[in-house]
Formats: structure tokens, sequence, C-alpha cells
């Protein structure tokens, strides 16, 4: 199993803070023209994924020489971040960290943020992302994380893949429990971390966690 599997997307230039948080042993896959925002922060990916409709003549000249890539007919019905994280799964990772820049397109966010939500991805540990200098973890159900957060940091639980029951936190300022969020409702949202740790739940359904300042995972015992 490989510690860390890192799927670069966007059509953005990366957080230098996300970047930062790259493990050096991770191996990192870019989706299609995220690899030359990849390259221009410092990052080396391993393989190229997609279409390949939008990377530059330059950047795919480096990859034909530096990479495995994947190339996928354009008239694919899955997004290049789909199958970039379909890619991350083979490597059997225990985390997988979505990184991109912020951009200017929603769709492009929803949709990538959704892709955490495949249920092939049920079976990984961990799951994160970093949407520009936001971070946040997803977490399928029925499933439990623990998070290292600073005491007044702000965290708020998103339904942003449908329903959620049994949600639960605490170590909040506003503790829920066995609680159930309808999707992208405002109920979990812009609570307060008062100590150091932070224990989230959820018994179905798939929970976003967004934290800020970033909160880091602690493994569970």
């Amino acid at each position: 199993m490989n510690e860390t599997v890192v799927v670069v997307t966007g059509a953005a230039p990366l957080d230098a803070d996300a970047v930062a948080h790259i493990p050096p042993n991770a191996i990192v896959i870019a989706a299609d023209g995220a690899l030359d925002h990849a390259l221009a922060a410092g990052v080396t990916p391993a393989a190229l994924v997609g279409d390949l409709d939008s990377i530059s003549a330059d950047g795919l000249a480096w990859a034909e020489a530096h990479t495995t890539i994947e190339r996928h007919d354009p008239a694919k019905d899955l997004t290049d971040t789909e199958l970039a994280l379909a890619m991350a799964l083979s490597f059997a990772p225990a985390r997988v960290v979505l990184i991109a820049g912020p951009g200017d397109r929603l769709d492009h966010t929803f949709t990538a943020i959704g892709a955490l939500g495949a249920p092939g991805l049920t079976g990984v540990p961990v799951l994160e992302g970093w949407w520009g200098a936001q971070r946040f973890h997803v977490l399928h159900g029925p499933g439990r994380i623990h998070l290292v957060t600073e005491p007044g940091a702000t965290i708020s639980l998103v339904a942003t893949h449908g329903r959620c029951t049994g949600v639960s936190i605490t170590g909040a300022e506003w503790p829920l429990h066995d609680a159930e969020l309808a999707p992208l409702v405002g109920h979990g949202v812009s609570n307060v971390t008062t100590g150091a740790d932070t224990e989230v739940t959820v018994s179905t359904g798939v929970l976003t966690i967004f934290s800020h300042p970033p909160a880091t995972t602690k493994e569970l015992p």
C-alpha cells in the first residue's frame, strides 16, 4: 500500500501552502492541463491522465519524456479528475489528496470535490483536498475522523454529496449528536473548535469537512 497519492487538477496556479504539504514520497498524478501548474509549482508528476485538450505543448512534450501518459477520448463520460482518481486507486493508497488552484469555474469546483465521493474511494482511509488555500477532508459513512486543530478554528460540516445521517462532532462550541444533514444546508457550517482535538463521525452518506486554519488528521486507535 502506497502511503499517499496526490491528484493535481484544475486550471489555476497551485497555492504554495498546499504544495508544501505534499509528502516527499507521494505519487503525483496530473489531470490534463494541471500538469503545467504542477511543474510551475515545482511538483513533478509521475503520470498524466485525461483527454489532453488543455495541456500546453511544452507540458505535453515534458510528459512524453518523463511520465506515464493515459490518454482518453474527448467524448468520455468521466472528467479528467475522475479518471486521475481512478488511477490513484490502482496504487491502493492509504491517503489520497486532491490539490487544485481556486480557478473561476464553479462547475469544476463542485465536480472535483464531488469526485472524492465516488464509491470506489470508500476504502481509502484518508481523503482530503486543497482548493486554493482551503483545506478539506471527505468522510464516507460509516466513518470517523480525528482532526488536530487550533482552538478557535472554524470548522464546517457539509453534506456535499447527498443526505448524511448520524453526523456528530465533539470538541466544538456547538456539538452535533447523531444529526441528519440535508444536501448543502447550513446547519453544520461555521462551527468553532474548543481545543486541539476534534472528532467527526457520519453513519451514512459522504460528509465534507472544511477547516480554517487547515486541520490535520490524527490516526484513530
